[in-house]
């Protein structure tokens, strides 16, 4: 019953407004293999034999968090993918061209943040096109994993030429009821060679974020993984 109930909320936006005061807090750490085959166009991790961790930023630039995980990255000669909000990279316009310049990837987050499944479908792409103006990417990840089937097939259209990347592992990092071992244990438990991991470069996680980042880095470093930015 709760795989039919999750599964008609992802295609319902009504269902979900009416649940929303619920399940506004759920979450999961590990995305299981029937939400990858619901949303099968995106990419949820990346295929390799190699030992690689691909770490992924959402929300930054932020003016404290971003270049804290940038001086951590540098000491394990780290790269990483940003999936950057328009209007920060626009206030922020220095560390966002130091990401690059640094050698790591961005990716369209979206110009504010908007939830795909709360929005209206031309606000909700225009917002992604006014973004696109300040992010020079293929790239694209939902805020909040959010979004419908609709929006997908449009992103994937010539207009827009995004590739929607997900994630294997959520950190959990914005969570402040959970303890920052805890987070870091959320990705330590649950990656393995090839996981797309989900943490945030914003004031509302750094507390979890600067303890569990150097943890992951140090931990999966002396295993021998090495940590990749994504290109597709």
């Amino acid at each position: 019953m709760f795989l039919l109930f999750i599964i008609l909320l992802m295609y319902d936006q009504w269902l979900y407004k009416w649940f929303n005061c619920s399940i506004k807090n759920m979450y999961l750490i590990k995305t299981p293999g029937w939400l990858k085959r619901i949303y099968n166009n995106c990419i949820w991790e990346i295929n390799t034999k190699e030992k690689i961790v691909y770490l992924s930023f959402d929300d930054g630039p932020h003016p404290i968090a971003t270049p804290f995980v940038l001086n951590e990255l540098r000491k394990y000669n780290a790269k990483a993918t940003f999936f950057c909000i328009g209007k920060n990279v626009k206030a922020n316009s220095e560390i966002y061209k130091s990401i690059i310049t640094e050698g790591h990837a961005v990716g369209n987050h979206t110009q504010n943040h908007l939830n795909g499944w709360k929005t209206n479908d031309k606000v909700y792409l225009d917002d992604i096109a006014e973004a696109k103006k300040y992010i020079d990417s293929n790239l694209f990840r939902p805020p909040y994993g959010r979004i419908s089937m609709f929006q997908l097939r449009q992103l994937k259209g010539a207009k827009y030429n995004l590739k929607p990347v997900m994630w294997s592992v959520l950190s959990g990092d914005f969570d402040i009821d959970i303890t920052p071992a805890q987070c870091a244990e959320n990705v330590l438990l649950n990656s393995k060679s090839g996981s797309i991991v989900v943490f945030h470069d914003s004031e509302k996680a750094f507390n979890n974020l600067r303890y569990a980042l150097p943890k992951v880095l140090e931990y999966f470093s002396k295993e021998g993984y090495k940590f990749e930015k994504i290109m597709l």
